[in-house]
């Protein structure tokens, strides 16, 4: 069959013969999967060298290679064959490998110049996986560094194709039309507060009455597709099959799902992501999409990552509508409106900038890359995340402490795991019990396959281990299993199938006996502590827990799960102020104090006690945040003391010392100087004293404990300590106490507040003083309070001679009625200030 990447393949075979990589961008349906792959194999370059082509998925991998295989009439591993996780179909022969993306990042680490393979092929690279963006920096050094003559291509269907040839070295683009029919595109014609699974299974009913051939559902997970099941049995028509699609199926029945329905049936698809590239679902005419997928979203923050649900972008809806035409025309139902659909974001995020770093940073450590910045990336790594990986992968022993790789670090990546289910397996084993960390390694690293209504199964991780354990122990087929708790039988024994796996390529496994149920409640936390050492928990007086990190923790569900005083969390949402624990299992004081003796620190603690007002101590041994003993008979020394008590006076604030109005004034009058007197005044403000306190209040708290002895402080004379003689000196001519007025008081000079510097004195007190005093060297104006002969406010001013030519006359008039045996002058300029009613002598 003629396809439309046939017509660029001569120009693809002379790009890569002048150049050592190229970027092929060719539609959906075009056969640019298997068909690039046989074109290039006997080019001159190619020759006695092999093609490694990337799928970002499993079952596209296998599809790919046995549809190739086919059109050479072979069967797979002979020239076409594929290795995929834990499962491989290669020979001599094979000369094209398709692989997943863990599989090429070990062929590269094992022979960092590719030996033998003449092409890798990146395919769907607009998915833009976290191991792809790996594994082109990693190939693109290898190619920089030792192979000139390895060529790289690039191939995607929805790929801006500039970016990646820039980075490519300028690479040759070529584009390729796809063989599509029409699609139709139906929206809904408003927007609806249904949920996206009622929505989806009114939309299947409605295209199998009106459409023809099968369709193709998108959601977001497994769960809303057990929920569509469920609302569909019984309500479709008896000629259709209903089958569920999503990577952690049995391969075989993924084989099935997306084989085409028997002659008279039709087939709905109930399909996450997996479906929207690479694959294609026999006899499929019509496309249903959500408009949801499913991502995890890691944070620095908290060291955690999350699974939510988000909007799809525009090139995966762009995917999943193309499924609809591959065949004959279609139709794609959209479960949103034509103005929601303006409003989608034009790329879905690289997982490189979203994802845990934990396995890239392990990665480049073998490579032999301390920073991401020493190799080439389409989008670096998150500086904040990268660095979170390598403090994880420090705790884990994979890298020392200037960043590079270990013994036990090159054991773990060599097991192709996540780093802490390496971790777990490597040390487990070390104890005897590998084979237990292997089933639990298995239960851990896909969905929870049991449903959490079922008793005993809320967030309790031992049940589910005893099921594994238990049904290891039997060695029977899936239909002689006993109680999985509500599980799948086919899910469980594809688990122990792995857990065999991974077990069989764990070094000191083999003298270990099969772990007897009765062990997993003692060893199931201890075994999950050695892949989540930072999420050990300590357990609070309310049932809460406090996590290794500091951060505060909750378990979901029934808390009395857990009696002990520690436990570890294994799934965990941190969408909220605390973290949700979801997934859990114990870990015993014994066991804490037996494998983490070596990470625990001792600290002196040695703190202000408001209750008692003084200074307590205590020892305490930590991991992390905490707290796992604590001994309060502990006698610190003097200088510690002093340190706890200025601590507790720089946090808790100054107000702790024997301030009076004499100390407070002093501070004022040095703060006032500061501004606007001359020289380097010292700064004296709370703030400034809160912060500096260890160095201008020690040398007069040696010896003090209790807030009893703060009280002897002549705070005072602490301050006028921080001058100079010369400072003292310009302090009392330019910022007095007090002025005096020419009734002869002295009245005291304010210096906090708004209008500072300011005097309150009364308007008798004042005659015969005509202009408004000045302060530091005349730059400051004395603000005047001026007061009625019962000491009641009557004017404020900072201009007194305008007063006395203008207000006063007024003010006179007023106070006079009232007052009227006080000395009330015509000319204040020239009256006599007095203390008294009249001033001696009888002046009227």
């Amino acid at each position: 069959m003629k396809l439309p990447i046939d017509e660029v393949i001569p120009g693809l075979q002379a790009a890569l013969a002048g150049n050592n990589s190229a970027v092929l961008v060719a539609e959906p349906g075009a056969g640019k999967t298997t068909r690039v792959p046989l074109a290039l194999l006997d080019e001159p370059w190619l020759k006695g060298q092999g093609i490694i082509i990337l799928e970002p998925r499993r079952l596209a991998a296998r599809s790919a290679a046995a549809y190739m295989a086919r059109q050479l009439g072979e069967e797979v591993g002979e020239t076409v064959g594929y290795r995929i996780r834990l499962d491989s179909r290669v020979s001599q022969r094979t000369r094209i490998t398709v692989v997943t993306e863990g599989i090429l990042t070990r062929m590269l680490q094992a022979d960092q110049a590719l030996t033998g393979i003449g092409l890798v092929i990146f395919d769907e690279f607009h998915e833009r996986s976290l191991h792809a963006d790996l594994g082109l920096a990693l190939t693109l050094q290898s190619q920089g560094i030792l192979r000139e003559d390895l060529r790289i291509l690039v191939m995607s269907a929805t790929l801006s194709a500039e970016p990646v040839a820039k980075l490519l070295n300028e690479a040759p683009v070529i584009r390729s039309q796809g063989r599509s029919f029409p699609v139709e595109t139906v929206y809904l014609s408003s927007p609806t507060r249904e949920g996206v699974e009622v929505l989806m299974a009114d939309t299947i009913r409605t295209a199998l009455a009106k459409e023809e051939g099968s369709i193709l559902a998108f959601l977001p997970g497994i769960r809303e597709i057990r929920r569509v099941q469920a609302a569909l049995s019984g309500r479709i028509p008896g000629d259709v099959d209903l089958v569920p699609l999503y990577g952690g199926m049995p391969q075989q029945l993924q084989a099935e799902a997306i084989q085409a329905p028997k002659p008279g049936r039709r087939k709905v698809v109930l399909a996450t992501s997996i479906a929207e590239s690479s694959l294609t679902v026999e006899g499929v005419r019509v496309v249903i999409d959500s408009g949801l997928r499913r991502t995890e979203q890691f944070s620095a923050r908290t060291g955690m990552g999350r699974l939510v649900t988000v909007r799809a972008a525009r090139d995966s809806a762009d995917q999943r509508r193309g499924r609809a035409g591959r065949t004959a025309p279609g139709v794609c139902y959209r479960l949103w409106t034509e103005q929601e659909d303006k409003q989608l974001a034009e790329k879905t995020a690289p997982e490189i900038l979203e994802a845990d770093l934990s396995s890239v940073a392990l990665e480049l450590a073998v490579w032999g890359v301390k920073e991401p910045a020493e190799l080439s990336w389409l989008d670096e790594p998150g500086e904040a995340a990268f660095n979170y990986a390598r403090q994880l992968l420090e705790q884990l022993s994979a890298l020392d402490e200037a960043g590079v790789i270990t013994a036990h670090g090159r054991q773990m990546a060599a097991l192709g795991l996540h780093p802490r289910f390496a971790h777990m397996l490597l040390i487990s084993a070390g104890i005897g019990y590998g084979r237990l960390a292997c089933y639990l390694a298995a239960l851990l690293e896909e969905r929870d396959i049991f449903p959490r209504s079922q008793q005993g199964m809320d967030a309790d991780l031992r049940p589910r281990l005893e099921v594994l354990v238990r049904e290891a122990a039997r060695k029977g087929s899936p239909s002689g299993s006993g109680d999985l708790r509500g599980a799948g039988p086919q899910d469980v024994q594809r688990l122990l199938t792995r857990a065999r796996q991974w077990a069989s390529r764990l070094p000191g496994h083999e003298g270990e006996d099969e772990v007897a149920v009765e062990a997993v409640d003692e060893l199931c936390g201890l075994m999950l502590s050695f892949a989540y050492p930072d999420r050990i928990a300590q357990r609070r007086t309310d049932g809460r827990y406090l996590l290794r990190s500091g951060r505060g923790a909750a378990v979901a569900g029934d808390k009395s799960v857990f009696r002990e005083q520690y436990l570890v969390a294994a799934e965990v949402d941190d969408d909220g102020p605390e973290t949700a624990v979801q997934l859990a299992a114990p870990l015993t004081e014994e066991q804490l104090n037996e494998y983490y003796k070596e990470e625990m620190t001792k600290h002196l603690e040695i703190r202000w006690d408001d209750s008692t007002g003084s200074v307590r101590a205590k020892s305490q041994l930590k991991l992390g945040a905490i707290i796992v003993r604590e001994n309060s008979n502990v006698q610190p020394t003097e200088e510690q003391i002093q340190h706890a008590l200025l601590d507790a006076i720089k946090d808790g604030g100054i107000a702790l010392l024997p301030w009076n109005s004499k100390s407070r004034q002093l501070q004022a009058r040095i703060r006032f100087m500061k501004e606007h007197g001359r020289g380097d005044w010292p700064d004296v403000s709370d703030a400034a004293l809160e912060r500096g306190v260890h160095e201008w209040l020690a040398p007069y708290t040696a010896g003090f404990r209790r807030k009893s002895d703060l009280q002897k402080l002549n705070l005072h004379a602490v301050l006028e300590s921080l001058l100079i003689w010369e400072q003292k000196q310009e302090l009392d001519r330019e910022a007095p106490t007090h002025i005096t007025v020419p009734s002869g008081s002295r009245i005291p000079v304010q210096y906090e507040g708004p209008q500072a510097p300011y005097v309150s004195v009364r308007l008798q007190e004042l005659f015969g003083l005509m202009d408004t005093p000045l302060l530091a060297y005349g730059s400051a104006a004395v603000t005047m309070h001026i007061l009625s002969p019962a000491s009641r406010p009557v004017q404020v001013t900072s201009d007194l001679r305008s007063f006395w030519e203008s207000t006063y006359f007024d003010v006179k008039k007023d106070l006079k009625g009232r007052y009227p045996k006080h000395y009330w002058p015509d000319n204040p300029f020239e009256a006599t200030a007095t203390r008294r009613v009249r001033p001696q002598g009888g002046h009227k």
